[in-house]
């Protein structure tokens, strides 16, 4: 029997509509600096970002009273809005059958290691309120008959933490949060891109005072850049990941984050060595990740060489077809490439031989109107031959259909359905795909309020570096819409953004043009496509899924010289609407930089695979194994267990990417609260920490 659901409600769960933005105000006043006409937008709080994370933190600092206002370079155009998988996973605490322990969900979330115990044990008793308020807000997240909310597993989850409304699932929480957002009327400025991040002060003593973005509609012939100043008290940095920094990636088109934009202001990062690299088709057609029931039905795979000629790659691999097809499935929840899943014929195998593929120039299709061909001379492809998890699950699922794009019609026919939007029909052509870069797990360091070391500074979601080394699936969304609240109840307890900033920044604005226009040369050989295709090319070539200590030790050094070269050089700009790329472009090779220096610092003190990258090493103790014989280019480092205890710090100083490490804070698991002992904290607003001096207004 397949699975029949109205057509009505496969358009609604997959064409989502996102509300129409209103006018947005007019600036305040002026400033004139360097001879530029500077519109003046003021604010309590600023949000950067229009994401599910950027959302939440408006929404919830509205509703506490703060002067709160959003920019966007494009609103509905990042992560949260266009990308997702088969059924997008929201990871929080079951709440199904005898529900959970948050202890346990904590322990899972940082399982990967390279996290604070305290930020695992945050998320996952901040996912209740989260998931809450989001089905409060219209979230359809599926129930059963007695009101439980519908679960299944995901990548690094045994429990069954996962849930979904479907391929949209982030864009739909876009969707309610951002209709909440309009209706409690907060300011929205669209087309505005992040350029300049202002402080005041010194040291420990710096404080945020505002930023400088480009609006082009601020564009006039006193102003030809198209700058705009938004002071500000408070600055969530909420942007998203770096998704620009990877050649192979499914990153939506010009998704740049801010990594950089934060190194120039002076803020630490950390984990950034950590990313998620899986299987997907490219973002130059259709970006979208092929976990799940993609896979789950178990299509055949295979390549196409520059003849034309077909390539059962996968054979070459594994030892029997019951092992490929099992593996193929098991994608499904362990979508991530993961080192040590390369050994013992396991699914990161899959991964790897795609990835090899593509490094002969094939190019690799799924094929959904094929089942699996056989490993030569071993049995056909049968449903009945599979290995008992995954057997037991396609039975559970009614999935007995004889090809597999029957049995995913049966599974998910909104699987189908996405790819028919763009034009892509997938029941009756192959699909082509890669591994691709996916997720930054690091980012921009923060505490446990998503404060990070420059005062009134925040930053949540992809934004924050508190995804530890591996994951599991969904926690991202979940940790964004935890920390968003989280970083409105701290603002909001500070009291410094109830109402709209009138710190004097003319000194600080005018440091920043000046720094804007020794960027900028209208003769420099540098220009963005140069930049675009030499940042990319290093990151996806020498930071990929497999890298070695000396490939990442030379391109670091390319990735210095290029910033060094920027710095004497800048970048050719020919148009005044090119200023934001260009400056952009800029931050990314920052953000390259900073990211193979900390690769680098990791790989030569020792550091082993975990679950971004292999590092392969001729002496190193894990050797993957095929079919037709060991994989020696491969052999790889195992991580060791005092790197998962401890964090790598990054930080711009005078030029140079400085590393630093520092042990994972702990939790004491034995530390209980009692009510009337800790009841007066909460009253007087103790917990937030606000005697710290990072909290003092200049």
């Amino acid at each position: 029997m397949s699975l029949s659901v109205p057509q009505n409600i496969l358009d609604a769960l997959t064409d989502v509509d996102m509300p129409r933005l209103p006018g947005a105000p007019d600036a305040a006043d002026q400033l004139s600096v360097a001879g530029i006409e500077i519109p003046v937008f003021r604010c309590g709080s600023l949000v950067i970002g229009s994401g599910a994370a950027g959302l939440r933190a408006a929404v919830e600092m509205k509703r506490r009273g703060v002067d709160v206002t959003l920019i966007s370079q494009s609103a509905w155009g990042g992560t949260s809005a266009c990308s997702g998988s088969d059924k997008q996973t929201l990871h929080t605490a079951n709440t199904k059958d005898q529900g959970d322990n948050f202890q346990d969900m904590a322990a899972a979330i940082r399982g990967g290691g390279a996290m604070d115990e305290d930020t695992a044990y945050i998320e996952a008793v901040g996912s209740i309120r989260a998931m809450a308020s989001l089905q409060y807000l219209g979230l359809p997240l599926p129930q059963d008959n007695l009101g439980g909310t519908l679960r299944y597993k995901t990548d690094h989850d045994e429990v069954g933490r996962a849930t979904s409304c479907g391929p949209r699932t982030s864009r739909l929480m876009v969707k309610v949060l951002a209709e909440e957002a309009l209706r409690l009327d907060i300011p929205f400025y669209n087309h505005t891109t992040a350029v300049k991040v202002l402080t005041k002060g010194q040291g420990d003593q710096a404080r945020v005072v505002g930023l400088l973005t480009i609006r082009p509609k601020n564009g006039t012939d006193t102003n030809p850049y198209g700058l705009a100043l938004f002071q500000c008290a408070a600055l969530v940095f909420a942007a998203g990941g770096p998704g620009e920094l990877y050649r192979d990636s499914v990153f939506p088109n010009g998704c740049f984050g801010t990594l950089g934009l934060a190194l120039e202001a002076g803020l630490e990062l950390v984990n950034i060595t950590e990313s998620q690299f899986g299987i997907s088709t490219r973002r130059e057609g259709f970006p979208w990740n092929l976990s799940g029931t993609y896979v789950q039905v178990i299509p055949h795979i295979y390549s196409v060489d520059g003849d034309g000629i077909e390539h059962h790659f996968l054979a070459d691999y594994y030892r029997t077809t019951q092992e490929m097809a099992s593996n193929i499935f098991r994608k499904g929840y362990q979508w991530p490439f993961h080192a040590s899943r390369m050994l013992n014929f396991a699914s990161s195998l899959v991964d790897l031989a795609i990835f090899k593929e593509g490094q002969k120039g094939r190019r690799v299709f799924m094929d959904f109107n094929r089942n699996l061909l056989p490993v030569p001379g071993d049995a056909v492809f049968s449903l009945d031959r599979l290995d008992d998890d995954v057997r037991s699950y396609l039975s559970n699922a009614g999935a007995h259909h004889d090809l597999p794009i029957d049995r995913l019609r049966h599974m998910n026919p909104l699987a189908i359905e996405l790819y028919k939007r763009y034009k892509v029909d997938i029941t009756a052509d192959p699909l082509e795909f890669a591994v691709n870069n996916q997720h930054m797990n690091g980012g921009i360091a923060v505490d446990t309020w998503g404060r990070t070391n420059i005062a009134g500074i925040y930053a949540v979601g992809e934004a924050a570096g508190t995804h530890g080394a591996t994951r599991p699936g969904g926690s991202a969304l979940n940790a964004g819409q935890v920390f968003g609240t989280r970083v409105a109840e701290h603002i909001a307890a500070s009291g410094h953004a109830n109402a709209p900033s009138d710190v004097d920044a003319r000194a600080q604005t005018l440091g920043a043009v000046e720094h804007i226009k020794t960027v900028l040369n209208v003769e420099s050989s540098l220009s963005v496509q140069n930049l675009r295709a030499e940042i990319q090319a290093r990151m996806s070539d020498d930071a990929g899924i497999l890298c070695n200590a000396k490939d990442v030790g030379q391109a670091r050094l390319k990735a210095a010289e290029l910033n060094d070269a920027i710095s004497k050089n800048g970048i050719s700009v020919t148009r005044n609407s090119e200023v934001g790329r260009v400056l952009q472009w800029h931050q990314m090779a920052l953000a390259s930089e900073a990211v193979l220096a900390a690769l680098d610092e990791y790989i030569s003190n020792g550091g082993g695979s975990r679950g971004a990258r292999a590092i392969c090493d001729s002496d190193g103790a894990s050797l993957p194994q095929a079919r037709k014989g060991s994989l020696a280019d491969v052999r790889f480092r195992p991580e060791r267990q005092e790197d998962m205890h401890a964090q790598i710090f990054v930080r711009l100083t005078e030029g140079k990417m400085v590393t630093t490490t520092r042990p994972n804070r702990k939790l004491d698991p034995s530390a209980t609260s009692f009510f009337e002992r800790d009841w007066p904290a909460w009253l007087t607003g103790g917990i937030y920490d606000l005697d710290d001096n990072s909290d003092q207004p200049c």
